[in-house]
């Protein structure tokens, strides 16, 4: 299906919908990295558990928190690709209904080269070139309206999407950070046969990691710099407040039309450990969801 309606897409979109295509793909891929990594975070601690070492089985649940925390990151990550997405079908839709006045200039450009060959003495032709004039106001209307929503929506895209890596990069950054310092707490100094291991006597340390972890998240701000638009007074007929042409742009084709996501469903809540090891309230993301 999503095949066929590739080959139905205007010959002006059909570009953008391979790359909205793609990145649907991309971030199906990211929602399963995000999976993959919590359940790898919980065998992990499993496995550090049943090796019977007290210091290993410690280290090794607090390391499967911070991963399962990475693995939060990366669902977060998908879920701000989509927000960058639907923005990117804007132009798309918009490209889609800017197709037709193209066409219908082309088609009436063509017949009057067709008569004017063959019948050049045809009375149509007085009637054709009063609707090419048309056509041609039309389509002007339609051009400077498709300019101002790609520039417009192309910057809100990538602004979107350049944010959400580096959140996604500092976020991890500062979770893999803590994760160095809990290892150094897991004492590797060999031991000859008979030997016995000291008993683990950073609990109290390992865990002040965690709750270090937990705060740097709860207090991370962004650290990127606004990207400024002129186009924020832009209105529906996506032209500057003092043009007031006919709009050829249908205002909800703009918005996203029926292709973009509807508005997520309230979702029931979960408890969830964080990584302090106590419980939060989250709302459960769906582990999949359709989109266009």
């Amino acid at each position: 299906m999503a095949s066929l309606r590739g080959i139905q897409q205007p010959e002006l979109s059909k570009k953008l919908f391979k790359i909205i295509k793609s990145e649907n793909h991309a971030i199906g891929a990211y929602e399963s990295a995000s999976r993959e990594r919590i359940s790898i975070a919980s065998q992990i601690s499993d496995w550090g558990e049943a090796t019977g070492d007290d210091s290993i089985s410690d280290i090794s649940d607090k390391i499967g928190v911070l991963l399962s925390e990475i693995g939060e990151q990366e669902d977060l990550f998908a879920q701000n690709l989509e927000d960058y997405r639907s923005v990117l079908k804007q132009i798309r839709n918009t490209e889609s209904s800017v197709q037709p006045s193209r066409d219908q200039k082309a088609k009436i450009t063509d017949e009057i080269q067709r008569l004017k060959y063959k019948e050049p003495q045809s009375t149509k032709l007085v009637q054709l070139e009063q609707e090419l004039v048309r056509a041609e106001a039309q389509n002007l209307v339609a051009e400077a309206q498709l300019t101002n929503i790609t520039r417009q929506k192309l910057k809100e895209a990538y602004d979107i999407h350049s944010a959400a890596v580096i959140e996604r990069a500092e976020k991890q950054n500062l979770l893999a950070r803590h994760m160095r310092r809990l290892i150094q707490l897991l004492d590797d100094t060999p031991v000859v046969p008979g030997d016995v291991r000291p008993a683990f006597e950073h609990a109290a340390q390992a865990r002040q990691i965690l709750n270090d972890a937990e705060e740097d998240l709860r207090e991370w701000q962004p650290s990127i710099d606004p990207v400024p638009s002129s186009a924020r007074d832009m209105g529906t007929s996506a032209m500057p407040p003092s043009t007031a042409p006919g709009s050829t742009v249908d205002p909800s084709v703009v918005g996203g039309g029926e292709d973009v996501p509807a508005q997520q469903l309230e979702s029931p809540e979960k408890e969830q450990r964080d990584i302090s090891g106590s419980t939060m309230v989250q709302q459960e993301t769906p582990a999949e969801y359709q989109r266009q």
